[in-house]
Parts: structure tokens; C-alpha cells; sequence
């Protein structure tokens, strides 16, 4: 083993240590914080009517009667399975909160993982540092949300995408399509990126090659998804792919308040009205008919889109409607000093991370890009906020590693703290 690789791990060690203590603490904090009225309450009580033998019943409404009976599936299944096994212990909520850290230490060493296999292990450390203290890969950490399982998951895609670039192969194409669907069962606009992820290829080899293994990514995603979609169309009585949420997501971004004023291009709860208000029918026929009115919104005021879209984008960004955004994160439990410093650290390293992109080997920039051009289309498409662009946050983070690496300074200390961290590196084989 060389002198830099035992420095390697060592060093992805410290950062991994310091990126669990950074959430113990936070989740510490949560230890007799109540839920809030957001997604993490439909997720915990989700996966405790799992846990409980109920699987995926209602977990929240106008008619507490309805919790635990009617078929529900407000969001996609994974999130709420994964935390079916804290949800048998005592202070269930808790450890489900446990649960979603866990998996938040989890991606410190995978975004080095990621690093590594892009740039070499130098860009590894200094992404593993990073990812250790960036606020916007912690804040959701403790909370019972879907965005630590999501990002656990969408670094792993990613690293089998390295992959399947570099050895562009039959297996690896059917692990990649394994993996879009999985993330898909977490955040579902995730399989919106395997359309990115199929066009891996297109122009380094002949077009009979890619499209074989195109094809095979696409149907092994589809069939990774189509259980949880044959399983909805027995309990409801309308097509469900992987939630109901869709008609409330597409109904509170399409309407007056986030069309003009300043909400445009954000998402507005008031949009959907109160209870009384909604159709009849199970939740999947309410967010058909949902859906159906947010579109005719649309459609009947596409004259605004001109506007709509870029403030969705800029949201996303945080170069418009930044207030808003805060103000969201702080109704999901994130501190808002959290949110702040996250914000501010987007700032320092979202340019940083432009500049490593354009840095890194030109057959990798469009795989990297996979995030960006997926949170850009999904925010100009929906709504711009710091959840929708979650999946970006980690490539961020690899990016601006490239850049630091760069810099000659940090060369010469990354040498210099490689022969003091391993002395003893000189005596082992290689």
C-alpha cells in the first residue's frame, strides 16, 4: 500500500468522523422536537402503519378515521420502509430520525468514493472535508425526510455511472437502471434523470452499442419501478406510477400567487385550498382532478411562462427568492442559521464547482452534469427550492474539490500532510 494511499484513508476517516459528529449533534438536538405539519409527519406515520402491519395506508387527512385504513401513497414507498425497523422501538420518531442520519454519515465517504473515481484521491479528500461540514448535505439529516435515503442513493447512481462510462458494458447498464429506479421509490423525479443517465455514450461509441445498452438501462428502471405501480393499481382508482402528491405539487406552483408578485415561480400551499375544497374520490382521483386544474392554469396563462420559469431556475439557484426559500426550510425543522450558512456556502463553492467542472476530463463533464441539467429541468418544470435541488448538492461538492485541488498551494500541502500522516507508509509492500 502506497505512502498516499494510507493517507487517503486516514483522511476519509477524520472527515467521516467529523461529518457523524456534526449530525449526532444535530440529531441530539431533536431528541424531544415534535414533528411538524410537513412531509416528515406523513413519513413517520407511514412507516409506523408499516411497521404495524398496515403497509401504505393512509397516514394523513381531514378524517383522522381514515389514517391506517384507506390506501395511501402521498410520496413514493422507500423512505417509509427504511424506517419501518425504528419504528418498532420505543420513541419511534426518534430513531427515525437515527435512521436518516445514519444514512447522512453515510454519503461522506461515498462523495469521496465518487471523487476519487473522477479525479484521483487528492479531489477525494478535499471532497470528503467538504461534504463532512457543507451544510446543505447536513441540514436534513435528523429530519424523518426523504432527502438523506435520496442522496445515499443518487451518489451510488452516480458512482455506477463512472462506471458504466468507463466500461460501458450490458451489466453495468442494467445495475445503472437498478439504481435510477431504487432512487425513483425514494424522491420520484429522480426517474425523470434516466432519459441523462441513457445518453451516457451517445457520442464516444456506435450507435447500435449505445442504443443496446440504452435500452437495457431504460427497461431494467422500468421494471424496477413497475411493482410498486402494478401493486397501486389494485388499491386505487386511478393510475398511480409512484404518488399521489403530483396534482398538489403541480397545483401550488400553478396558480395566481406563484404566477405574479413575489411568489412567482415558487410553490404556494394557500393554492390548494382547504379540505372542503378538494374532489371526491380516493387521494389518487383527488390529485387527478388536481392535477387537471393546475395544467388548465397553465395552459390558459402560458403568456406568463416567460417569467415563471426563469424565477423557478433562479429559485433554485438561490439568486431570487431566497426569503421564500428560507422560510420553507424553517416550516421542515432546518435552524435557520443552518439554512443561512447554507446558502452562503452555495455562493463560495456553486462558482468554485463551475470552474472544476469545466476542469475535469471533457469525456466526464456531461455525466457530472447529469444533476445540473436535471435540476434545472425539474425546477423550470415544477418549482424552484432547495429540496429539487438536493441531488445537485454532492456534484457541488466534487466540482468544487476539483478547483481547490488545483490550486497550487493546496498541492504543496496535500504532499507535505501525505508524508506526515503516514511515516510508516515507506516499510509496507506495495
Amino acid at each position: 500500500m502506497s505512502r498516499e494511499a494510507v493517507a487517503y484513508r486516514r483522511c476519509v476517516i477524520a472527515a467521516t468522523v467529523l461529518g457523524a459528529t456534526l449530525r449526532v449533534v444535530m440529531l441530539a438536538s431533536k431528541w424531544n422536537t415534535k414533528l411538524m405539519l410537513n412531509d416528515s409527519l406523513y413519513y413517520s406515520i407511514q412507516a409506523s402503519n408499516n411497521a404495524r402491519g398496515r403497509w401504505f395506508k393512509e397516514a394523513r387527512g381531514s378524517n383522522i378515521a381514515d389514517w391506517g385504513v384507506l390506501p395511501g401513497a402521498e410520496h413514493p414507498p422507500l423512505t417509509s420502509v427504511v424506517m419501518v425497523p425504528a419504528s418498532w422501538l420505543s420513541h419511534p420518531e426518534f430513531w427515525q430520525r437515527a435512521t436518516m442520519t445514519a444514512l447522512g454519515i453515510a454519503v461522506v465517504p461515498l462523495v469521496a468514493m465518487l471523487a476519487r473515481k473522477v479525479a484521483g484521491r487528492r479531489v477525494a479528500v478535499i471532497a470528503a472535508a467538504l461534504a463532512a461540514v457543507y451544510p446543505n448535505l447536513w441540514l436534513s439529516d435528523a429530519l424523518i425526510m426523504s432527502e438523506s435515503l435520496m442522496l445515499f442513493l443518487f451518489v451510488i447512481t452516480m458512482i455506477v455511472a463512472v462506471r458504466y462510462r468507463d466500461q460501458f458494458d450490458l451489466r453495468t447498464a442494467a445495475i445503472l437502471g437498478v439504481m435510477i429506479g431504487i432512487t425513483g421509490h425514494a424522491r420520484s423525479e429522480i426517474l425523470l434523470y434516466g432519459a441523462l443517465f441513457v445518453l451516457i455514450g451517445f457520442r464516444s461509441h456506435p450507435l447500435t452499442v449505445w442504443l443496446k445498452r440504452g435500452a437495457v438501462m431504460g427497461l431494467v428502471a422500468v421494471v424496477t419501478v413497475l411493482p410498486w405501480a402494478v401493486y397501486n393499481s389494485t388499491r386505487f382508482d386511478a393510475i398511480v406510477v409512484m404518488s399521489t402528491n403530483d396534482g398538489n405539487t403541480l397545483l401550488g406552483a400553478n396558480c395566481p400567487a406563484t404566477y405574479s408578485g413575489p411568489g412567482i415561480g415558487g410553490w404556494n400551499v394557500t393554492c390548494l385550498g382547504s379540505e372542503a375544497d378538494q374532489p371526491p374520490g380516493d387521494s389518487a382521483v383527488r390529485s387527478g382532478a388536481l392535477r387537471r386544474q393546475a395544467m388548465s392554469y397553465a395552459v390558459h396563462n402560458v403568456s406568463r411562462w416567460v417569467y415563471v420559469v426563469p424565477a423557478r431556475v433562479l429559485r433554485s439557484l438561490d439568486l431570487y427568492g431566497i426569503s421564500d426559500n428560507t422560510r420553507a426550510d424553517v416550516g421542515e425543522e432546518r435552524p435557520r442559521w443552518g439554512v443561512w450558512a447554507g446558502i452562503a456556502s452555495w455562493w463560495v463553492l456553486a462558482p468554485m464547482a463551475a470552474v472544476g467542472l469545466w476542469r475535469t476530463r471533457r469525456g466526464l463533464r456531461y455525466l457530472l452534469s447529469i444533476p445540473l441539467i436535471g435540476v434545472l429541468a425539474v425546477s423550470a418544470a415544477f418549482y424552484g427550492s432547495h429540496r429539487l435541488r438536493a441531488p445537485l448538492e454532492p456534484l457541488v461538492v466534487v466540482c468544487a474539490a476539483v478547483f481547490i485541488a488545483a490550486l497550487p498551494r493546496v498541492t504543496r500541502l496535500f504532499d507535505e500532510r501525505v508524508a506526515r500522516l503516514s511515516p510508516e507508509a515507506d516499510a509496507l509492500p506495495t
